[in-house]
């Protein structure tokens, strides 16, 4: 496109110079004798309106045809539909993701850039594992060498977009540098990742249910007459008793924690029918939902809140127990993975759990079951924003990475490639786009990918699935509720450095009150509380509060 512009630019100044060169005159309407700088200004601007306005039509028409809806039928992306972009130099676009690498990663990759090729495009894809991501994340910005990354609410996306990490988009960029995206993202969704006007991400295009549920293992609840488990007390005693019983006796943890408790924790919230209305890092503000949108007075502290409080006490008492390892908070192997490897005996967390029972019932012996410990109480509903792809602000190049992104969330192909590996090979799907795995799905899991989770579309599911996972999904519809709240993005760029001060006090002291590895819960929950306040923390919560409240005034 620079090159077609450039050539017209050319054009249109030798074309003003000669007409000079006749003699126009002002009363012409053109400039002067001799004064060529008006009309070629008029000329250029004229040009790259007419250019601007044929690569709008080039890329309509290379739309034309599409499915309506994604889902709807096989969308592919084509060169033509970004004409907006220079496309005549190579161009690697370097991402970074979160979790483990696949086994069969460098081939899947392998066939996105076959794929990339009429685009004179590739993609490098490095991971940050588990254990490394908390580490390596701010620092990898920092460094500079990155066009795109995963982020999320939970991941580091307020603190980072507070610190300018992040490209800025709006709706004209999106327009030019994203057509599949600016035609098949839900319109509600870019509310959720847009902070005080200006977008930081992208964010998924699939909202949810995502109840909180914890999985046992069956076979060894059996064996000590704990037939189900239908609340908290009762995922308490199984607790209590694999630490007493079970544990000293075949090494297998009632939870093989690692780093905190954080899963958990969101299981036991959930019995207090509470939302987040801020979910950033450790910094989380929370409120119980009674039906409406809640007042800035209605919003707390999380660690101020009692059931917080209540919780640490009820991990002290597991963990005094045996119930994890004395190093959980150091530990690099994650409770899911150690759970199918058989060495704990429960997790929590949401639908991922079933992935994680069937590795473990590979053992022969080995029978899990999931449950729902939090009815009668709300279900929240996935956030758009609860994973996000964002386009680094150090990228050397914006647009190009803006329609890799693009053809990641949108191309059927790509889409499908990255959620659920290579076709015929690690899946195979049917006309309804139900998938069914095969036995070399081990090498490419389905949708654990952390890129799968920021570009899903919500067209795809799982073919049969698991009856466990149904049971439990089919109970959440009618307590499902989406948290009223979620369209609230709190701005702490006048706060950050308070918030940061805030944000190093919990990272010492939240995993290990999660974790239960304390003396007094209540002695170091109230110093931690202390510490925040002595960091900063009023600042920060009359930041929000002023905030919220010009927010809610809108609603």
């Amino acid at each position: 496109m620079k090159k077609k512009f450039l050539a017209l630019l050319l054009t249109a100044g030798m074309t003003m110079s000669l007409l000079a060169g006749c003699g126009s005159t002002a009363s012409d309407g053109a400039a002067p004798a001799g004064d060529t700088t008006a009309a070629t200004t008029a000329a250029t601007d004229s040009a790259a309106t007419d250019t601007a306005a044929s690569d709008a039509a080039a890329t309509t028409d290379a739309l034309a045809g599409l499915p309506e809806k994604i889902g709807e039928g096989v969308v592919t992306a084509t060169p033509e539909m970004y004409s907006n972009i220079d496309l005549s130099d190579p161009y690697t676009v370097k991402c970074y993701l979160i979790g483990d690498t696949p086994a069969d990663w460098d081939e899947v990759l392998g066939l996105i850039n076959d794929y990339l090729k009429p685009f004179n495009t590739s993609l490098e894809v490095n991971f940050m594992s588990w254990s490394d991501y908390s580490t390596m994340y701010s620092l990898t910005l920092t460094g500079g060498d990155v066009d795109l990354i995963f982020t999320a609410p939970w991941c580091y996306m307020y603190t980072e977009a507070a610190k300018g990490s992040f490209y800025t988009l709006d709706a004209d960029f999106i327009a030019k540098n994203m057509p599949l995206t600016n035609k098949y993202q839900a319109p509600e969704s870019w509310d959720e990742t847009t902070l005080s006007g200006k977008t930081i991400a992208v964010p998924s295009n699939t909202a949810q249910p995502m109840g909180k549920i914890v999985a046992i293992r069956q076979d060894i609840a059996d064996k000590y007459n704990i037939s189900a488990l239908e609340s908290w007390d009762d995922y308490k005693n199984y607790v209590m008793t694999v630490a007493e019983k079970e544990t000293p006796e075949s090494g297998i943890y009632a939870l093989a924690a690692a780093g905190d408790n954080n899963e958990l924790w969101d299981v036991y919230r959930e019995q207090t029918d509470t939302f987040l209305a801020l979910d950033s890092d450790w910094f989380d503000m929370i409120y119980e939902y009674n039906g409406s949108l809640p007042t800035s007075d209605q919003i707390q502290f999380a660690y101020e809140y009692d059931a917080f409080r209540a919780y640490a006490k009820d991990m002290k008492e597991m963990a005094d127990a045996g119930a994890w390892s004395r190093s959980a908070l150091t530990n690099t192997v994650t409770d899911d993975d150690a759970f199918g490897a058989l060495q704990g005996a429960s997790i929590a967390w949401n639908g991922s759990v079933f992935t994680y029972m069937r590795q473990a019932e590979q053992t022969e012996g080995v029978t899990c079951n999931a449950y729902d410990i939090t009815k009668p109480h709300l279900v929240g509903c996935e956030a758009y924003s609860n994973n996000d792809m964002a386009i680094a602000a150090s990228t050397k190049n914006a647009e190009r990475t803006a329609m890799v992104l693009d053809i990641m969330k949108m191309d059927t192909y790509v889409n499908h490639l990255i959620l659920l590996g290579e076709e015929g090979k690690h899946y195979t799907i049917n006309d309804n786009n139900e998938y069914t795995k095969t036995d070399a799905s081990a090498d490419y899991a389905p949708m654990t990918v952390s890129a799968s989770w920021a570009i899903k579309n919500g067209e795809l599911s799982e073919a049969g699935g698991d009856e466990r996972e149904k049971v439990i999904s089919d109970s959440w519809e009618e307590r499902v509720v989406s948290n009223p709240t979620i369209t609230f993005v709190f701005d702490d760029t006048a706060v950050a450095n308070e918030k940061a001060a805030v944000n190093t006090v919990l990272t010492s002291y939240v995993p290990m009150l999660e974790l239960g590895l304390v003396d007094d819960v209540d002695a170091t929950l109230d110093q931690m509380l202390e510490e925040c306040y002595a960091s900063g923390l009023q600042t920060v919560l009359d930041e929000f509060k002023s905030q919220y409240d010009a927010w809610y005034a809108t609603r």
